[in-house]
């Protein structure tokens, strides 16, 4: 009986001891972590450091910063990382963060900062000129503010000054980022009537998500976004147009210009007329 007694006692002496423990380290005195890397993080909250750096990108244009940050997440792949962010920013609605996280994925994969409609960038100000003292200039306004001599005049021959002629400067040119390689019409009885399909590839042939299409006619417009069906491609988009009525495609950031896109009267092998549709494809150069 005494020895049952003594294991029971022992038992209950190393509960109370891994208790009492348990209550020091977590109650008590918890271990508080500091100086953690963002790797480290769980991954919702590594999606908020994501968001957090495009929008500090957005505002300041600033890519090698964004760079830096970025790479302190440890990701083997940070643009595909922001792209499927991204895609998940539309899924939810969040088009704000989505456009900010593929701005930068794209400003990642092309060397080249992107700045988003309606955003401004950092740009140091232009160092102020040092001018001359005004004791050192010996010059006495006449009559006529457009005409200046020295003292004295007689030492000097006189200066013929002729009006400048104006000279044509060329307006500029806005840049086209993504070029309208294909446009393919699409006749087939399997897909919906006036079905407009755009994909988005970038320099290297990869499928974009997370961009802005800008569908447009006489009365209205939309927009839309790749990415919302993965199952055809992350850089793929489609919209539904209306019979007899003429479109134009555009990508938001910056494109050549699809026009006149007006669903196309198709037959199937039995004669029967349907309206097809039409694919386009933008890639960058």
């Amino acid at each position: 009986m005494s020895r049952t007694w003594y294991f029971l006692g022992l038992f209950i002496a190393l509960l109370l001891g891994l208790g009492a423990g348990l209550a020091y380290a977590w109650v008590i005195s918890p271990r508080s972590l500091s100086d953690a890397s963002p790797a480290l993080l769980r991954a919702d909250f590594k999606d908020q450091y994501r968001s957090a750096i495009a929008a500090a990108y957005a505002s300041s244009g600033n890519l090698p910063r964004a760079q830096a940050r970025l790479s302190l997440l440890g990701d083997g792949d940070a643009a595909e990382a922001l792209n499927a962010q991204a895609q998940r920013s539309l899924a939810r609605g969040d088009f704000a963060d989505a456009d900010r996280l593929a701005a930068l994925a794209l400003a990642l994969e092309t060397g080249a900062s992107v700045s988003l409609p309606g955003t401004t960038s950092e740009t140091p100000a232009p160092p102020t000129p040092v001018l001359p003292s005004p004791t050192t200039l010996n010059f006495v306004l006449t009559e006529t503010p457009e005409t200046l001599e020295t003292v004295p005049a007689a030492t000097l021959p006189p200066i013929l000054t002729s009006p400048p002629r104006p000279t044509r400067t060329p307006s500029p040119t806005p840049g086209a980022p993504f070029r309208l390689v294909g446009q393919d019409t699409v006749c087939d009885p399997n897909l919906p009537e006036g079905l407009l399909q755009v994909i988005v590839l970038n320099a290297s042939r990869r499928q974009m998500p997370g961009v802005k299409i800008l569908v447009t006619w006489d009365t209205g417009g939309e927009e839309i976004f790749t990415g919302l069906k993965p199952e055809l491609g992350n850089g793929y988009a489609d919209f539904l147009m209306s019979p007899g009525v003429p479109h134009a495609v555009q990508l938001a950031l910056g494109s050549e210009i699809a026009t006149a896109l007006t669903p196309p009267t198709c037959r199937t092998p039995n004669g029967e007329t349907y309206f097809g549709g039409y694919k386009l494809t933008f890639q960058q150069p």
